[in-house]
């Protein structure tokens, strides 16, 4: 799903109110440390009280989102959270991050290593060939849009969207210059809703000096992607037909930035609350959601091995998350969100142990935790949200993916680079779309003159503007599919929107067309798919790596695939 790079610029909307309400006497000790909260007032309490409440906890309210009733509050009070739950007129205090502390030791912060396998690699060539005059330059290497069927061929030539159809891409930015984005990226939409941090509460880097990134600024303008991964997601969902690199599921709508995730890839609670009330707010039709919402991979309520103030901060997540989601789907949106790379069945007990994967506290570190079903990965277990598993190459689940029954929606493609006949990495059976060309130039992936160094990145240039692209695989890649296909759907079916102009179409609509029309996928003849994986280890050798998942259901509906395949020509063909 995620942990990637980029930055941020937090626009000030219609839908939120910065406020300033000076704190005065704090009931607690103070820490010196200005900490960040969430704070989420209690339903059907006026806002003066509410604002009140927290002026009485000893916090001071800096951003709120009065469509939810969601605060993002500075204190210094050592005791903040556990005052504010005592307040009549809260329903709750999540800690959100710490603030301005400055770096003093380096930290590597957890990448997606299921997406970034492969990176550094050396040895072998892709090669790109130019394909038919129908297609773009690169379409020979996107087999993900062949197995749905997103072709010139296919849904393109029936459907390949409307101008009038807005995407919302919540995740770590958009490179809104890169030339195959360029032409339907809506800038005038797009806004950024968080500031990157330099430092976690241990004092350890997380994105890094912002002294030392171009702009010489942790705020970012809303068109900026300082790592690859809400660019691949764009691209995938809609980079045009332009006989420039690829093209993608639904290569005609537009695609807005609705920027959650800091460089670092960490995504807190109150930009995604805020991206959605804003997708609600603006008319946007689509959202894809590619992330989970930090620093809890499963929030529980009362699981034993939280201490009480984690169990609250836990509750709070799950109540915030879910009043935006309910917001935004009442408010016409389609919620789409990855399933995650855990390679786990979400509807059996797990155990977690990369949480909190955040130190909002100094000293706090992860630590293992039964999970039970009742847990919730937000936002992919939040209501309304459709859930998308990843396939490779040749339709298996992806070996990463997770999966259960009565958890997934559908499937997409979203790569698996170990599904080929050597069951060695391969990047041809990763996912390719566009890439900065910033980054690949800051990471040396390119030389001199330009063309790519590494089989994971190709060029494809027109005219004298050249684009990038990679591969990347995970269920991040398979999200922007299914979300593709949904906004395919508003396109083709979709009716005028008299409150802001466009299309709309119901969101129970839209994804009852995208179940009904995917290609329904049995599990395997065994009932479980056993992965043999043979990975590259850093003194050249390859190690042996055996997993199996069961797969549970019927060919109409299993954990694998939930209702099956989305299918872009089936989608729109009716």
């Amino acid at each position: 799903m995620r942990r990637t790079l980029i930055s941020a610029a937090c626009a000030v909307v219609t839908a939120t109110t910065v406020l300033a309400v000076p704190a005065s006497a704090l009931p607690n000790q103070t820490s010196g440390q200005a900490s960040e909260y969430v704070v989420l007032y209690k339903d059907g309490v006026s806002l003066a009280k509410a604002r009140a409440a927290v002026k009485a906890a000893g916090g001071t309210i800096v951003h709120e989102n009065t469509d939810v009733g969601v605060a993002t509050v500075r204190s210094t009070s050592t005791g903040f959270a556990v005052q504010a739950r005592q307040q009549g007129a809260l329903d709750g205090a999540a800690a959100n991050r710490v603030i301005g502390r400055a770096p003093k030791t380096a930290k590597v912060t957890k990448q997606f290593a299921v997406e970034k396998e492969g990176r550094g690699q050396t040895t072998g060539t892709t090669t790109a060939r130019t394909s038919k005059k129908a297609e773009e330059p690169l379409a020979d290497l996107q087999w993900d849009m062949k197995q749905i069927h997103a072709t010139a061929k296919g849904s393109y030539k029936v459907e390949p969207g409307d101008k009038r159809v807005l995407v919302g891409v919540i995740d770590t930015g958009i490179d809104g210059s890169h030339p195959d984005i360029k032409p339907n990226f809506n800038r005038a939409l797009s806004r950024n809703f968080t500031t990157d941090i330099p430092a976690d509460a241990n004092g350890g880097e997380i994105d890094g000096p912002c002294a030392d990134e171009p702009d010489k600024s942790c705020n970012d303008p809303a068109d900026v992607d300082e790592n690859e991964h809400g660019t691949h997601v764009a691209s995938t969902i809609g980079s045009p037909r332009n006989r420039l690199g690829m093209a993608g599921v639904a290569p005609n709508v537009s695609l807005v930035n609705l920027r959650a995730g800091q460089d670092s890839g960490y995504f807190f609670l109150q930009p995604s609350v805020d991206a959605l009330t804003y997708a609600g707010k603006r008319g946007i039709d689509v959202v894809n959601m590619s992330y989970y919402i930090d620093p809890w991979l499963f929030n529980c309520t009362n699981n034993p091995a939280d201490s009480a103030a984690d169990q609250a901060e836990q509750q709070t997540i799950i109540k915030a998350t879910n009043r935006a989601l309910d917001f935004a789907h009442r408010h016409g949106v389609t919620l789409v969100g990855a399933a995650g790379n855990e390679a786990i069945d979400y509807t059996k007990t797990n155990i977690d142990e990369t949480s909190p994967d955040f130190a909002s506290e100094p000293g706090e570190k992860p630590y293992s935790r039964t999970i039970p079903t009742s847990c919730l990965s937000l936002p992919g277990e939040g209501k309304h949200v459709i859930p998308v598993s990843s396939t490779g190459i040749s339709k298996r689940k992806s070996y990463y993916s997770s999966y259960g029954k009565g958890y997934i929606a559908v499937a997409a493609p979203g790569g698996d680079k170990y599904d080929t006949a050597d069951q060695k990495l391969n990047d041809k059976a990763g996912i390719w779309a566009a890439y900065p060309e910033s980054i690949a130039r800051e990471r040396g992936e390119l030389n001199a003159d330009g063309t790519p160094n590494t089989p994971r990145v190709v060029r494809s240039c027109k005219a004298g503007v050249c684009a990038y692209y990679q591969s990347i695989q995970g269920t991040s890649m398979a999200s922007p599919h299914a979300a593709g296909v949904a906004a395919l759907i508003v396109s083709r079916y979709g009716k005028r929107d008299r409150a802001n102009g466009g299309l709309t179409l119901a969101p129970a609509a839209v994804r009852s067309i995208l179940a009904g029309t995917a290609t329904a996928t049995p599990c395997p003849p065994t009932g479980s798919y056993t992965y043999t994986r043979y990975v590259k280890q850093a003194d050249g050798s390859f190690q042996k790596v055996v997993t199996t998942h069961a797969c549970e259901g019927s060919k109409s509906y299993n954990g694998f695939y939930g209702k099956g395949i989305v299918d872009a020509f089936n989608a729109v063909r009716r």
